[in-house]
């Protein structure tokens, strides 16, 4: 285990929380992380997954990227996106996929931290087109556990399978419990 995974593993056992691993941590997927419903999600995640040795990835809009602040973000893993690009953001995560070994995208389906039943298809849509599998990710707030549910592979049918991948969140606690809908 190198200097930086032993830091974060020390980092993630002092915030009192464990970790559930039930899929094996791929080189290339999008992570659906759910539920997200606190600025915490973020920060406990990221010392989870790099816990592990993980190097997870962010969406953030590229007129962020300035100096010297790009350099902060891009040693996150954020990744910036042009929204004033033809392509769109489904095909320019899919050209990241492969061009890349590796590329661990992390997408909150919610889109927002208040509550929405209505999950953004961004995320499978990205799987779809990358031909990688969507990494079920969660933290349960009651049970203090940061894990991954298991990889899935989408099959072209949008509505079933985000309806598939919401039922895998069914007894999962964010840490505003209200503000998380399947």
């Amino acid at each position: 285990m190198n200097i930086v995974r032993k830091l974060y593993s020390v980092l993630f056992r002092l915030t009192g929380w464990k970790s559930s691993i039930q899929a094996e941590i791929l080189p290339k997927c999008v992570i659906c992380v759910a539920p997200h419903t606190s600025n915490w999600d973020f920060i406990l995640g990221l010392l989870f997954y790099k816990s592990i040795g993980g190097n997870p990835h962010i969406l953030m809009k590229k007129s962020w990227f300035v100096f010297p602040l790009n350099y902060i973000l891009k040693a996150m893993g954020a990744v910036p996106v042009d929204r004033n690009r033809r392509t769109s953001l489904t095909d320019q995560m899919r050209d990241e996929f492969a061009c890349r070994t590796h590329f661990q995208l992390a997408i909150a389906p919610e889109g927002t931290r208040k509550k929405n039943p209505q999950w953004k298809s961004g995320f499978y849509y990205i799987a779809w087109e990358a031909h990688v599998p969507i990494m079920l990710a969660y933290l349960d707030y009651t049970k203090k556990i940061v894990g991954v549910i298991e990889n899935f592979i989408p099959n072209g049918n949008v509505l079933d399978d985000i309806e598939n991948i919401k039922q895998k969140y069914k007894y999962i606690v964010g840490k505003k419990p209200g503000q998380f809908a399947i």
